[in-house]
């Protein structure tokens, strides 16, 4: 959103004459190679009081490994937060030092960094920038009072409210691939970031930059979403085999460097300013470290490692912090769903630990822009049929076996009053969730048209209940599942959208062992024949049969979920 700051600054160079004078010098006498440096300083976003800020270094001398550059402001202002570069001040003095990934600058190469400030007064561009001791021209910038840039966005609300989502091209030909699949291949899902090579694209497949390069073609002159999961924790999902990482329980600094810096600099390139990336920021993690850890029947000895050394904290903490510094990121922290986190002992700690780690490594509630419920699950989003204030000859629907004494019923109610704590804990009252309905329609013929029987609690929730599974634990290629809302922006009060964060289609985990190199174990809540433990409370697990790894496409389940979708397909 900047003007040209000067043609001619960008076109010529000052070199000093023999009497020491600067002399200005003709730019057809004057070759590239003259120009050390030239520095592109553009103001993203100013609000009177705050800015953010876009600058581009392009390095036209000897090849370097580090760098760092140098200004002043003339007036106030003050640097508070940046990104893709160490950035300190002293006074009105500001260097920015390259972070440890993008050090390496050739010549002729290009590197970007970005930051937020505040000021009173007024806002000018700074007169000169030097690289490594030497100064650059400046061959562009921008203030307050300039047009934007078409296209660029500004922070809102609502992210969804107003805009198109992305549609992953890789999903949707998997999907249009399928009988019947054309039906919605064009519905809009997440981008998953399950290990490091993803951010660059496994076996030859789109990488960020090549997605974020669609979504700006995608988006046209209009609005556009587009939704990655943050998925890499150290020691990740310490209660599911199938879903386990390629990070060990201590490779915190792996997780940094090589997974959220890369994905941070790439975010926080200004070419893609003008999307709204949502993240749902580390699903399966941090709810572990209440229900499955210590005395609990549910630990495994795997949670509590990872309580022990607080690296789920620390890792959501730094991913909030880095991504949340780019002004067109909004996170969205995973927050379980009502058959884990309803039951009064997980409501309000879970809550309490996602507070914690919100506000460490650098993080603060800021950083949040809301939480997700159900991702990659499939409790349903409203039963109908009978309600929690409901009870069958002087027994409460809480006292069912289906319910067992959870305070929800289903997943719009959960996500409702799991904001309102989150707000009492002290997250912003602002704060909006999502509700992941890609697999939790369960229509098809086995959905009730009415409540059960009145003849006992049981019966009464069981005849009359949408979810058809076998437990509300059971988690993993659900038989009788289908598709559910289609996704759409601010559905209910408090709801941001709901969406399709989990690409149908995709496994959930392997129903046998199948050797990978993903990291990824064989759980035994994937295969049909398990018949439980105390997290879904020793029942069969209802997963279907011969279903692939994690993530892999797995066509029995997606023409399931075509033929129990609920809203029905046309």
């Amino acid at each position: 959103m900047s003007r040209t700051r000067t043609a001619l600054l960008a076109a010529m160079a000052l070199v000093a004459g023999a009497s020491g004078t600067a002399l200005a010098v003709n730019p057809a006498d004057v070759g590239a190679a003259a120009v050390p440096c030239t520095v592109d300083y553009k103001i993203q976003n100013d609000w009177g009081s705050g800015f953010t800020a876009a600058v581009t270094i392009t390095n036209n001398g000897a090849a370097k490994s580090s760098w760092a550059v140098k200004w002043s402001y003339a007036g106030s202002q003050k640097v508070t937060s940046g990104w893709n570069a160490k950035i300190t001040q002293s006074g009105t003095a500001v260097t920015a030092a390259n972070e440890s990934y993008n050090g390496t600058l050739a010549t002729g190469g290009s590197t970007s960094f970005g930051f937020q400030g505040t000021y009173s007064g007024t806002n000018a561009i700074p007169a000169t920038f030097t690289l490594d001791g030497v100064t650059c021209n400046v061959d562009g910038g921008g203030g307050p009072t300039d047009p934007p840039d078409p296209g660029t966005g500004t922070r809102v609300d609502n992210p969804y409210s107003g805009a198109k989502v992305y549609v992953n091209p890789e999903w949707s030909a998997k999907a249009a691939a399928e009988p019947g699949g054309s039906r919605i291949a064009n519905q809009p899902t997440a981008v998953w970031l399950d290990r490091t090579a993803a951010i660059n694209g496994v076996s030859g497949g789109m990488g960020v930059r090549a997605h974020l390069d669609e979504a700006l073609r995608q988006k046209g002159s209009g609005e556009l979403v587009v939704q990655f999961v943050i998925y890499n924790l150290p020691g990740r999902d310490c209660s599911a085999l199938a879903s386990n990482g390629e990070l060990g329980p201590t490779e915190i600094d792996k997780y940094k460097t090589q997974y959220i810096d890369p994905i941070a600099a790439i975010f926080a390139d200004p070419k893609y300013a003008s999307l709204r990336i949502v993240t749902t920021v580390e699903i399966d993690s941090l709810p572990n470290l209440v229900t499955n850890t210590g005395s609990r029947p549910t630990a495994t000895p795997q949670c509590d490692v990872m309580k022990a050394n607080g690296n789920y904290q620390k890792g959501v903490g730094y991913a909030l912090n880095k991504l949340g510094d780019v002004p067109n990121v909004y996170n969205y922290v995973d927050a379980g769903h009502h058959g884990w986190l309803g039951w009064d002992d997980n409501f309000a700690p879970s809550a309490a630990i996602m507070k914690e780690a919100a506000t460490t490594e650098g993080a603060t509630v800021n950083d949040v822009h809301g939480f997700i419920t159900n991702t990659a699950n499939y409790s349903a989003l409203k039963e109908n049929n009978f309600s929690i204030n409901d009870s069958v000859g002087g027994k409460s629907v809480r006292e069912s076996k289906w319910v067992d004494w959870n305070r929800y019923t289903d997943e719009l109610s959960y996500a409702q009053a799991f904001r309102n704590q989150l707000v009492s804990v002290g997250f912003n009252s602002g704060i909006g969730m999502l509700i992941d309905t890609s697999r939790n329609g369960w229509g098809g013929t086995a959905r009730p048209t009415g409540p059960g029987p009145m003849t006992d609690v049981d019966a009464y929730v069981n005849g009359g209940r949408y979810d058809r599974r076998i437990h509300v634990g059971n988690w993993c290629n659900q038989s009788g599942a289908g598709l559910g809302e289609r996704p759409k922006a601010a559905p209910a009060a408090g709801i941001d959208a709901y969406v399709w964060v989990k690409p149908p289609g995709e496994s959930d985990g392997a129903s046998s062992v199948i050797d990978n190199n993903e990291g990824k174990g064989f759980d035994r809540m994937c295969d049909p024949t398990y018949t439980g433990n105390p997290r879904n409370g020793n029942n069969l697990s209802g997963a279907l049969p011969n279903a692939p790894l994690s993530g892999h496409w797995f066509s029995a389940q997606f023409q399931q979920l075509m033929q129990n979708a609920y809203p029905p397909l046309s």
